[in-house]
C-alpha cells in the first residue's frame, strides 16, 4: 500500500478528491440541519447518529449554477 499523502497522488483528480469529499461532508451537514435529519457516521467503527448543529442551520443552502445555463 501507498503510504504517500493522497495531496502528493500523481493523478490530479486523486488529489481533488480529499477537498471534494470535505465539499460533500460540509453540504450534508447543511441539508441535514435545514432539514432536521440526523447524520449517520461511523467513527472507529462505531456507527453513531449526530444531530447537525445550530451553525450549520445559519449556512444558506445554495445550489452551484448548472452547466445548461437557465434550463432546470
Amino acid at each position: 500500500m501507498n503510504k504517500k499523502a493522497i495531496q502528493q497522488a500523481n493523478n490530479a483528480d486523486l488529489r481533488g478528491s480529499w477537498q471534494a469529499l470535505q465539499r460533500a461532508a460540509q453540504r450534508a451537514r447543511e441539508v441535514a440541519a435545514s432539514t432536521g435529519t440526523e447524520l449517520i457516521v461511523s467513527r472507529d467503527g462505531v456507527i453513531a447518529r449526530l444531530k447537525p448543529s445550530v451553525s450549520a442551520k445559519l449556512t444558506q443552502l445554495q445550489e452551484p449554477a448548472g452547466p445548461y445555463g437557465n434550463e432546470p
